[in-house]
């Protein structure tokens, strides 16, 4: 289930992994952080490849923003390692808020045909994607924003051990106003890269243990890529409204036990 909503979201499975670890199955945080590193890898695999193949993920941004990503996420990683468990699950669950607010918000259906960004066209980031009426030609802009807030979402990433792809998302989507589909594609393709990132830091420190991250990376991928199917298909709203409810559940159960130091 992890691994479904998290490609249909694009905000990573590790929303959901995290939380269930250390609050269902009582696993140390920074343990379960190590598996959803492991998981959230498997997940942007499992997806991403089926979002190439179709033509709709903007590789050549995502490769351009995981410079952003990937320097914030080692920098939250070694952040992580003086950061108390129970600080680190508070902020947590202020993300999930935030995500859940995110992934329960309408969301435009804007098209930016005209840029006036000088630098997404030096680098050559403007794109189409393909529907049912032809392919449809999109602008990016601000580019130096988005980058920023790639900067924070890596940071994010290293720190609470997500593909933080709530940020990745809304920069995408209301930042450099792209298409919600290539935004949602888009964010899966970069996490894996994001939290590989992470992960390697984690791993080092003895925080992934096999007989964790195993189970749970082989059921995130296969919750993936079966998400990657439907998001091709259609939006589904409904999974939006489910995804919201257990977010927040969780925030609030992670908040709590954060402040009151359970975790």
């Amino acid at each position: 289930m992890a691994g479904l909503l998290g490609s249909l979201t694009g905000l990573g499975g590790g929303f959901i992994i995290i939380p269930l670890l250390t609050l269902g199955f009582h696993v140390d945080l920074r343990y379960a952080i190590g598996a959803s590193l492991v998981a959230v890898i498997a997940t942007s695999s499992g997806a991403a490849a089926a979002y190439v193949r179709e033509g709709i993920t903007n590789i050549r941004l995502g490769m351009f923003l995981e410079i952003a990503t990937t320097a914030g996420a080692v920098g939250g990683a070694l952040l992580a390692a003086y950061t108390p468990t129970h600080v680190i699950a508070v902020i947590f669950g202020i993300i999930l808020l935030l995500s859940a607010g995110l992934s329960l918000r309408k969301r435009q259906f804007h098209i930016e045909r005209t840029s006036k960004s000088r630098l997404a066209e030096q680098l050559r980031l403007n794109s189409s994607y393909p529907s049912r009426n032809g392919a449809v030609d999109y602008k990016v802009r601000h580019v130096p924003g988005g980058f920023l807030m790639m900067i924070l979402a890596g940071l994010l990433s290293g720190l609470l051990g997500v593909g933080s792809g709530a940020l990745k998302v809304l920069a995408m989507d209301n930042v450099m106003r792209i298409p919600f589909k290539v935004s949602t594609t888009t964010s899966n393709f970069m996490i894996g890269v994001t939290a590989a990132a992470s992960a390697v830091i984690y791993f080092q420190r003895g925080y992934v243990d096999p007989g964790l991250a195993m189970p749970v990376l082989v059921g995130v991928l296969a919750g993936a890529l079966l998400g990657s199917r439907w998001l091709i298909q259609s939006e589904s709203a409904w999974i939006r409204v489910l995804f919201t409810v257990v977010l927040t559940i969780l925030a609030v159960e992670m908040i709590y036990n954060g402040w009151a130091g359970k975790i």
